[in-house]
Protein backbone atom coordinates (compact mmCIF):
# COMPACT_ATOMS: atom_id res chain seq x y z
CA UNK A 1 0.00 0.00 0.00
CA UNK A 2 1.38 3.09 -0.97
CA UNK A 3 1.86 5.78 1.36
CA UNK A 4 -0.85 7.98 -0.56
CA UNK A 5 -3.38 5.26 -0.57
CA UNK A 6 -3.08 5.09 2.89
CA UNK A 7 -3.74 9.01 3.11
CA UNK A 8 -6.75 8.45 1.05
CA UNK A 9 -7.98 5.72 4.02
CA UNK A 10 -6.64 7.69 7.27
CA UNK A 11 -8.64 10.89 5.37
CA UNK A 12 -11.99 8.60 4.80
CA UNK A 13 -11.42 6.72 8.14
CA UNK A 14 -11.22 10.10 9.87
CA UNK A 15 -14.26 12.04 8.18
CA UNK A 16 -16.96 8.59 9.20
CA UNK A 17 -15.10 8.84 12.38
CA UNK A 18 -15.86 12.16 13.01
CA UNK A 19 -19.74 11.94 11.34
CA UNK A 20 -20.50 8.87 13.54
CA UNK A 21 -18.86 10.68 16.64
CA UNK A 22 -20.85 14.19 16.57
CA UNK A 23 -23.90 11.88 15.57
CA UNK A 24 -23.98 9.49 18.51
CA UNK A 25 -22.57 12.21 20.77
CA UNK A 26 -26.08 14.63 20.25
CA UNK A 27 -27.93 11.28 19.93
CA UNK A 28 -26.65 10.55 23.63
CA UNK A 29 -27.82 14.08 24.36
CA UNK A 30 -31.38 14.13 23.01
CA UNK A 31 -32.31 10.98 21.75
CA UNK A 32 -34.76 9.91 18.78
CA UNK A 33 -35.79 13.89 18.16
CA UNK A 34 -32.61 15.08 17.40
CA UNK A 35 -31.83 11.71 14.76
CA UNK A 36 -34.95 12.37 13.48
CA UNK A 37 -34.47 16.19 13.25
CA UNK A 38 -31.24 16.33 11.90
CA UNK A 39 -31.38 13.16 9.55
CA UNK A 40 -34.39 10.99 9.38
CA UNK A 41 -36.84 13.52 9.00
CA UNK A 42 -35.27 14.46 5.03
CA UNK A 43 -35.89 10.98 4.19
CA UNK A 44 -39.50 11.20 4.36
CA UNK A 45 -40.62 15.20 4.24
CA UNK A 46 -43.12 16.13 1.95
CA UNK A 47 -43.93 20.13 1.53
CA UNK A 48 -46.85 20.59 -0.08
CA UNK A 49 -45.91 24.39 -1.25
CA UNK A 50 -44.43 25.42 -4.31
CA UNK A 51 -40.74 25.75 -4.91
CA UNK A 52 -37.86 24.75 -7.53
CA UNK A 53 -38.31 20.82 -7.37
CA UNK A 54 -40.03 19.00 -10.38
CA UNK A 55 -41.68 16.69 -7.49
CA UNK A 56 -43.60 19.51 -5.44
CA UNK A 57 -46.43 19.38 -7.90
CA UNK A 58 -47.01 15.57 -7.35
CA UNK A 59 -46.90 16.12 -3.47
CA UNK A 60 -49.37 19.00 -3.93
CA UNK A 61 -52.08 17.10 -5.56
CA UNK A 62 -51.72 13.77 -3.31
CA UNK A 63 -50.94 16.01 0.25
CA UNK A 64 -54.25 15.01 1.68
CA UNK A 65 -53.19 11.19 0.98
CA UNK A 66 -50.91 9.35 3.37
CA UNK A 67 -47.59 8.40 1.01
CA UNK A 68 -45.89 5.25 1.64
CA UNK A 69 -42.38 4.69 2.47
CA UNK A 70 -41.88 3.69 -0.64
CA UNK A 71 -43.38 6.65 -2.70
CA UNK A 72 -41.23 8.83 -0.09
CA UNK A 73 -38.23 7.06 -0.85
CA UNK A 74 -38.37 6.69 -4.49
CA UNK A 75 -37.69 10.28 -5.55
CA UNK A 76 -34.53 9.89 -3.66
CA UNK A 77 -33.27 7.39 -6.03
CA UNK A 78 -32.26 9.98 -8.97
CA UNK A 79 -30.61 11.26 -6.55
CA UNK A 80 -28.37 8.71 -5.05
CA UNK A 81 -27.95 7.37 -8.72
CA UNK A 82 -26.29 10.49 -9.69
CA UNK A 83 -24.46 10.92 -6.47
CA UNK A 84 -23.10 7.21 -7.13
CA UNK A 85 -22.10 8.30 -10.16
CA UNK A 86 -20.54 11.60 -9.26
CA UNK A 87 -18.42 9.83 -6.65
CA UNK A 88 -17.24 7.46 -8.90
CA UNK A 89 -15.96 9.27 -11.59
CA UNK A 90 -14.28 12.33 -9.94
CA UNK A 91 -13.36 11.65 -6.08
CA UNK A 92 -9.65 11.78 -6.72
CA UNK A 93 -10.50 15.56 -7.65
CA UNK A 94 -11.93 16.53 -4.19
CA UNK A 95 -12.73 20.39 -4.67
CA UNK A 96 -14.62 19.64 -7.81
CA UNK A 97 -16.21 16.83 -6.62
CA UNK A 98 -17.36 18.50 -3.66
CA UNK A 99 -18.90 20.54 -6.63
CA UNK A 100 -20.49 18.80 -8.93
CA UNK A 101 -21.79 16.45 -5.61
CA UNK A 102 -23.06 19.78 -4.22
CA UNK A 103 -25.40 21.10 -7.44
CA UNK A 104 -26.82 17.62 -8.23
CA UNK A 105 -28.01 17.40 -4.89
CA UNK A 106 -29.75 20.47 -5.15
CA UNK A 107 -31.11 20.16 -8.29
CA UNK A 108 -32.29 16.81 -7.56
CA UNK A 109 -33.43 17.30 -4.18
CA UNK A 110 -37.40 17.47 -3.28
CA UNK A 111 -37.29 20.53 -1.96
CA UNK A 112 -35.07 23.51 -3.27
CA UNK A 113 -35.42 27.00 -2.51
CA UNK A 114 -33.02 30.07 -3.23
CA UNK A 115 -31.12 29.59 -0.29
CA UNK A 116 -30.15 26.42 -1.36
CA UNK A 117 -27.79 27.95 -4.18
CA UNK A 118 -25.77 29.14 -1.69
CA UNK A 119 -23.70 25.87 -1.03
CA UNK A 120 -22.68 25.42 -4.52
CA UNK A 121 -22.00 29.46 -5.30
CA UNK A 122 -19.48 29.14 -2.15
CA UNK A 123 -17.69 26.33 -3.68
CA UNK A 124 -17.46 27.96 -7.39
CA UNK A 125 -14.22 29.44 -6.96
CA UNK A 126 -12.18 25.93 -6.25
CA UNK A 127 -13.04 25.20 -9.71
CA UNK A 128 -12.61 28.27 -11.33
CA UNK A 129 -8.97 27.74 -12.26
CA UNK A 130 -9.01 24.44 -13.24
CA UNK A 131 -12.48 25.15 -16.16
CA UNK A 132 -10.96 25.76 -19.84
CA UNK A 133 -14.39 27.42 -20.49
CA UNK A 134 -12.73 29.75 -22.82
CA UNK A 135 -14.74 32.28 -25.13
CA UNK A 136 -16.51 34.72 -22.98
CA UNK A 137 -19.72 34.62 -24.35
CA UNK A 138 -19.99 30.94 -24.11
CA UNK A 139 -19.42 31.27 -19.61
CA UNK A 140 -22.23 34.52 -20.06
CA UNK A 141 -24.88 32.41 -22.15
CA UNK A 142 -24.60 29.38 -19.21
CA UNK A 143 -24.73 32.12 -16.85
CA UNK A 144 -27.82 33.87 -18.73
CA UNK A 145 -29.12 30.39 -19.14
CA UNK A 146 -29.44 29.35 -15.59
CA UNK A 147 -30.69 32.82 -14.62
CA UNK A 148 -33.49 33.16 -16.99
CA UNK A 149 -34.51 29.15 -16.33
CA UNK A 150 -34.70 30.86 -12.65
CA UNK A 151 -36.60 34.06 -13.67
CA UNK A 152 -39.06 31.95 -15.56
CA UNK A 153 -39.91 30.03 -12.72
CA UNK A 154 -40.47 33.06 -10.39
CA UNK A 155 -42.93 34.72 -12.99
CA UNK A 156 -45.34 31.74 -12.56
CA UNK A 157 -44.60 31.93 -9.01
CA UNK A 158 -45.60 35.39 -8.61
CA UNK A 159 -48.55 34.91 -10.70
CA UNK A 160 -49.08 31.72 -8.26
CA UNK A 161 -47.89 33.14 -5.08
CA UNK A 162 -49.60 36.92 -5.61
CA UNK A 163 -52.33 37.17 -8.13
CA UNK A 164 -54.10 34.31 -7.37
CA UNK A 165 -53.66 32.56 -10.53
CA UNK A 166 -54.15 29.33 -11.11
CA UNK A 167 -50.59 28.24 -12.77
CA UNK A 168 -49.72 25.04 -11.33
CA UNK A 169 -49.00 23.46 -13.96
CA UNK A 170 -47.34 26.01 -16.12
CA UNK A 171 -45.12 25.91 -12.49
CA UNK A 172 -44.43 23.07 -13.05
CA UNK A 173 -42.79 22.63 -16.17
CA UNK A 174 -41.20 25.34 -15.63
CA UNK A 175 -39.74 23.36 -12.61
CA UNK A 176 -38.94 20.86 -15.69
CA UNK A 177 -37.02 23.61 -17.38
CA UNK A 178 -35.39 25.14 -14.31
CA UNK A 179 -33.99 20.94 -13.82
CA UNK A 180 -33.26 20.97 -17.14
CA UNK A 181 -31.21 24.11 -17.41
CA UNK A 182 -29.09 22.82 -14.15
CA UNK A 183 -28.60 19.39 -15.74
CA UNK A 184 -27.12 21.11 -18.76
CA UNK A 185 -24.93 23.67 -17.05
CA UNK A 186 -23.49 20.89 -14.86
CA UNK A 187 -23.06 18.92 -17.66
CA UNK A 188 -20.93 21.70 -19.25
CA UNK A 189 -19.01 22.58 -16.74
CA UNK A 190 -18.31 18.84 -16.04
CA UNK A 191 -17.11 18.82 -19.92
CA UNK A 192 -15.15 22.01 -19.96
CA UNK A 193 -13.29 21.02 -16.37
CA UNK A 194 -9.44 20.24 -16.27
CA UNK A 195 -9.26 16.81 -13.93
CA UNK A 196 -7.16 17.45 -11.44
CA UNK A 197 -6.74 14.63 -9.33
CA UNK A 198 -5.44 16.05 -5.20
CA UNK A 199 -3.91 13.04 -4.03
CA UNK A 200 -2.12 12.66 -7.65
CA UNK A 201 -0.58 15.67 -7.51
CA UNK A 202 0.49 15.84 -4.13
CA UNK A 203 2.04 12.28 -5.00
CA UNK A 204 3.95 14.06 -8.03
CA UNK A 205 5.14 16.75 -5.82
CA UNK A 206 6.40 14.63 -2.86
CA UNK A 207 8.08 12.26 -5.75
CA UNK A 208 9.83 15.58 -7.24
CA UNK A 209 10.82 16.86 -4.13
CA UNK A 210 12.38 13.14 -3.04
CA UNK A 211 14.02 14.00 -6.47
CA UNK A 212 15.84 16.85 -5.94
CA UNK A 213 17.20 16.09 -2.58
CA UNK A 214 18.54 12.53 -4.01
Amino acid sequence: MSMFTRERLTFGLISGAVFFFCTGFFFHLYGWEFLHEALLYHLTRTDPRHNFSLYFYHIYLHFEHEFSLIEKLISFLPQIIVQLALIFRFAQDLPFCFFVQTGAFVSFNKVITAQYFVWFFCLLPLILPWCNIKPKWERLSYIFLWMGAQAHWLMWGYLLEFKGKQVFRQLWAASLMFLAANTFVLIRIIFHHRYSPLFKLLEHASMKKTMKHE
